[in-house]
């Protein structure tokens, strides 16, 4: 177990499962922001997310890449994520109107 894992409780485990659901919410996402037509920069973000959250399941989690990428990365996922929750209500908000 990593200096990281010990201090955060998380195992790899709970990381892996974490990434995963990132990963499927990432990618679903995406494919609704296309269907909705969403904005060019907020589907880039969403793409840029999935991309490299796919290719990330792909290697061992302790591996230095992984380990490098994932903060920073679950980080803009989660933000983009949210970015596409409000850009979504609003639309669907506006449409209502």
């Amino acid at each position: 177990m990593s200096e990281h894992q010990r201090n955060t409780g998380v195992d790899n485990s709970e990381a892996a499962l974490d990434l995963s659901h990132l990963r499927r919410e990432t990618r679903t996402a995406l494919e609704l922001a296309v269907v909705a037509s969403a904005p060019e920069d907020l589907l880039d973000r969403l793409a840029w997310a999935a991309g490299l959250l796919e290719a990330i399941v792909e290697l061992p989690s302790s591996s230095p890449p992984v380990l490098a990428l994932v903060p920073k990365l679950t980080k803009r996922a989660r933000s983009t994520l949210e970015q596409w929750s409000r850009w979504q209500a609003e639309r669907l908000a506006r449409d209502q109107a």
